[in-house]
Parts: C-alpha cells; sequence; structure tokens
C-alpha cells in the first residue's frame, strides 16, 4: 500500500512534553483519523510535517518527498486548522487574493463555488464570520487548489451537527478518487467512526495503535460488572480500570473476554471510550 505520509522516529522535546520518537504511515487514498485526549502531541505532530516547528529528530516523507529546506510538497497540501489564520479586517475576497498566489493551481472558480455552497459572501470582513464559517472559509481555500493531501487539525470542534456532516460529506467526497488523502485529527470520534479507514491513536506523545479503524474497534470491548466479581478478572489484562459504588468498568481485549461474557455485562467499544479508558493506562 503506498503512504501519503510517512512518520519514522520523530522526537521533539519540550519543557513540559516529549513527543517520542513515533511511528507511523498515512496511506494513500484513505481518511486517517489521528486521535488522542489533549496534550497527547497530535497538534506537534502535524505542526512538524507541515515545517511549522523544527524536529529534534526524525524523518518525515510527503507526498513522496522528503521534509526538506524548499517544501515543494506544501504546494500539493490543503490545510484547516482549528482557528482560521487570517487577518480579521480582511474581506473574503481579500483572503483569496492573498493566499492565491502560493498555489501553482489555484482555481478561483472552485473557490467561489465552495462559497456559495457554504453561503459566505466574499464581502464580508473575517472578523464577522461565525466561528463554523471561518472554518469553512478555510475548507474551501484548502480545496480550492487541487490538493493531493488534505490535513485537518480539530476542524470540526464547537460546530453544530449539520456543520459537522457537511464538512465530513466533502471529505468523503474528496478521497473519491483514490489519488486524495485525508488525515484529520479531531475529539469529536463519532465523525471518525463514520469516515475515517485508519486511526493513529497517540497517548502522552506515543502510538499506541496504528492500522484500520476497524480492527481496532473489533479488538476492544467495554466490560461492566459488580464490585464483587472484581476479583475473577485478576488474571486478565484491563486497560483503564474504573470502581464506582456499585461496581466497576473496564476495557479489555474481546478475545479474552467471550470466555466470561455469562459472568460480566460486555459490550462494544466507541473510539471516545477508547481514548479515556487508554489514557487512565494499563491495570495489568
Amino acid at each position: 500500500m503506498d503512504n501519503a505520509v510517512v512518520v519514522r522516529d520523530l522526537r521533539k522535546q519540550y519543557q513540559t512534553f516529549l513527543l517520542d520518537d513515533i511511528s507511523f504511515d498515512v496511506p494513500k487514498g484513505y481518511i486517517t483519523g489521528f486521535i488522542g485526549p489533549n496534550g497527547s502531541g497530535k497538534t506537534t505532530t502535524i505542526k512538524s510535517i507541515l515545517s511549522y516547528i523544527r524536529t529534534d529528530k526524525g524523518d518525515i516523507e510527503v507526498l513522496s518527498e522528503p521534509l526538506s529546506g524548499s517544501n515543494a510538497y506544501l504546494d500539493k497540501i490543503g490545510v484547516v486548522m482549528d482557528t482560521p489564520f487570517f487577518v480579521k479586517d480582511w474581506k473574503v475576497s481579500d483572503v483569496e487574493k492573498s493566499v492565491r498566489p502560493f498555489y501553482s493551481q489555484w482555481d478561483s472558480t472552485t473557490f467561489h463555488d465552495y462559497l456559495k455552497r457554504f453561503k459566505i459572501k466574499d464581502s464580508l470582513k473575517v472578523k464577522e464570520l461565525s466561528r463554523g464559517m471561518g472554518i469553512k472559509l478555510m475548507l474551501a481555500l484548502a480545496l480550492s487548489h487541487n490538493p493531493e493531501l488534505m490535513i485537518l487539525d480539530e476542524p470540526t470542534s464547537g460546530l453544530d451537527p449539520v456543520a459537522r456532516e457537511e464538512i465530513c460529506e466533502i471529505l468523503q467526497d474528496f478521497v473519491g478518487d483514490d489519488t486524495k488523502t485525508v488525515f484529520f485529527s479531531t475529539h469529536i470520534t463519532s465523525d471518525l467512526e463514520q469516515i475515517a479507514d485508519f486511526i493513529v491513536f497517540l497517548i502522552n506523545g506515543k502510538v499506541v495503535y496504528q492500522g484500520e479503524k476497524d480492527d481496532l474497534l473489533e479488538n476492544y470491548v467495554l466490560i461492566k460488572g459488580g464490585t464483587g466479581d472484581l476479583d475473577l478478572l485478576s488474571s486478565y489484562h484491563l486497560i483503564g480500570l474504573k470502581k464506582h459504588s456499585t461496581g466497576f468498568e473496564a476495557v479489555g481485549l474481546k478475545s479474552e473476554m467471550t470466555e466470561i461474557s455469562d459472568v460480566f455485562l460486555i459490550e462494544p467499544i466507541t473510539l471516545e471510550k477508547l481514548i479515556i479508558f487508554f489514557h487512565r493506562g494499563e491495570v495489568r
């Protein structure tokens, strides 16, 4: 399988955080979700891929080009961050004028088609746009220069369900051509459960999983039981055990838990629950 992004042994040390020699791939032609709790290193990783920050160590390839001083591959990438980065007094038409020269394949017709779709008037100033409209403006810009790769960092945070659904549909349409790729970081994991093919899962600066989304959700289950039953799990691998007044809940391997499903309540897991329980850490 070809990869749109290859990250090997990426390291970035801050005073209070370490991105710890992480490695993963983003397969070409698919949507890969990038998940993990706040502070896990997702934004640091994305900024490293985009050459926004200098790394301490590691190799990165984007669209088969190694990270280098020229960064020519950036012309082939559409970027949507969590907040618009435009001058607030600019009109939308000014935003296009400022961005257009940086892209060799800029398509003004495509840009204005997206403005119409999103109901954004080019006479509006950036500061007059709601958060949702600001994100949609960035999305319109990102899609208007024929990118091969879309990189999105928390674009749907704070948006209403209708706006999130629209963005997810656009991303699915984008990868309809199997040469296009999406790398999508979000806390709203229900969006990824609908559209992602692959997952890269980061906890405390380390990759704890990379692979197919369905395999991840199939491998783990949520276990619930009474407090008195917990001793029966002493030999099993549990993650993120949480006790409460009437019992407990934890995450376990589905392959192990099927043997004791008559004793405990075993439920399917979600990406959101996986993040919560993995963040708590392993118990046994």
